[in-house]
């Protein structure tokens, strides 16, 4: 899965009788027949946070159905790649050190991609063009703006930029220690060719959110401080608090303008959407300039499924969002109190990390091609591995508990048989 969404192609697809056969599609549904042919999981074993992404797809799902119905085979197929994919992953990473060797393969994977952007960079040649890419060069003040195997730069940044926290939870393990940082400078490099502002942003989230790992014991008193300071912000602003997002960009480079005025916009026509979304031709008026599709440029994902599906599905979204980092969190403070999962903890928190640089990225780019497949990967991860450590520590905890108590029911079956 990993290796086509990087050496593979949105172009590489083909249209047999009207359905889109896309090479990550055709990987998905083979994947989710082999893990269900195996058993390697149960949609028995679904938690909240499984039940939570289920629910948001399939409410976005019906709604467009509901209100365009002729783009029902589109609507459906895009559910079935969200859900099989997701399942598929749920099956295939079990454990850490199953996460942890995919980590270790995706290093070495990183390697030639990044020689092929290089190349890009340098000859101005994209070399994915032999298997579909689009093989124009995008620019920006002069300098290449690398896509590599994706359609955007971003998206290309945006592999780098929440790939690079999961290698630096790798680097806790000594036996992967140089593949760790190898994916780390591959990660960075990434970020660096795709010549993007969101990804740059992102990429410093993620720093952001190693930074904090001396004080992960008391992570409340960060989210508290930082609820406060947003807050504070929006009081003395003059404009308001979302186009901190054009500031930021004034420093690490993009269309952080558009970003800010995508949300502003999207408030004042709130009345439009907030029930059930509406058409993408309707969002033509909300910028002098429009995509080739007709409608507003809507780089934001949380306002993405808003014009799908209206604020239900952002509410949904937030949710699944909550109980993400919920499930993680759970696992990592049972983690700390667990000897035989203690060494876990480096890894939980990159996921915490990578989810963190997720939610930020949204607020820049909404997902498309097969970097939702790579953002699933993630999401699955942090699910299946939260769940390991939570059962982990389940058992350990019992197994003290009934140590300790074999030695008092024996004190008490030896006082039995002496008044006996």
């Amino acid at each position: 899965m990993v290796v086509g969404c990087l050496y593979l192609t949105y172009g590489a697809g083909y249209n047999i009788a009207g359905f889109n056969v896309q090479p990550t599609r055709v990987l998905g549904y083979f994947c989710f027949l082999r893990v269900i042919a195996k058993k390697e999981f149960s949609f028995a074993e679904l938690i909240r946070a499984d039940k939570a992404l289920f629910v948001l797809y399939v409410y976005t799902t019906l709604i467009l159905l509901i209100r365009e119905g002729g783009s029902a085979p589109l609507w459906c197929a895009r559910l079935l790649d969200v859900t099989l994919t997701y399942v598929a992953f749920r099956g295939l990473l079990r454990s850490p050190d199953e996460f942890r060797w995919l980590l270790g393969i995706l290093a070495l994977l990183l390697v030639p991609y990044v020689a092929i952007l290089t190349v890009e960079r340098i000859a101005q040649k994209n070399l994915f063009a032999l298997v579909g890419s689009d093989a124009d060069v995008w620019t920006r003040d002069g300098e290449v703006r690398c896509f590599g195997s994706f359609r955007h730069p971003s998206l290309l940044g945006s592999l780098g930029a929440c790939f690079l926290p999961l290698f630096v939870g790798l680097a806790w393990d000594r036996r992967l220690l140089g593949r760790a940082v190898l994916g780390v400078g591959l990660c960075v490099a990434i970020v660096v060719l795709s010549h993007s502002g969101g990804p740059s942003s992102v990429l410093a989230v993620a720093g952001v959110g190693w930074l904090l790992w001396p004080i992960r014991k008391k992570m409340q008193l960060f989210r508290r401080g930082l609820g406060a300071l947003i807050l504070l912000l929006a009081l003395v602003m003059k404009a308001p608090v979302w186009y901190l997002l054009a500031r930021i960009t004034a420093l690490t480079g993009g269309s952080g303008w558009h970003r800010s005025y995508l949300i502003d916009v999207a408030f004042q026509h709130l009345n439009q959407w907030w029930l059930a979304g509406m058409r993408e031709e309707d969002t033509a008026a909300w910028f002098p300039y429009v995509l080739t599709s007709g409608g507003a440029d809507i780089t934001n994902q949380f306002l993405a499924f808003g014009t799908n599906a209206g604020l239900m599905a952002i509410g949904l979204l937030i949710y699944l969002v909550y109980c993400a980092f919920s499930q993680v969190g759970r696992a990592l403070a049972w983690v700390r109190q667990t000897s035989e999962v203690q060494g876990e903890e480096p890894l939980l928190w990159a996921l915490g990390v990578a989810l963190a640089a997720h939610v930020s990225n949204w607020l820049g780019i909404s997902y498309f091609d097969q970097f939702n497949v790579l953002w699933l990967l993630q999401l699955a991860a942090l699910v299946s591995l939260s769940e390991f450590c939570l059962y982990q520590a389940a058992s350990d905890r019992e197994a003290a508990d009934a140590s300790e108590v074999a030695p008092a029911l024996s004190a008490i079956n030896g006082k039995c048989s002496e008044a006996l």
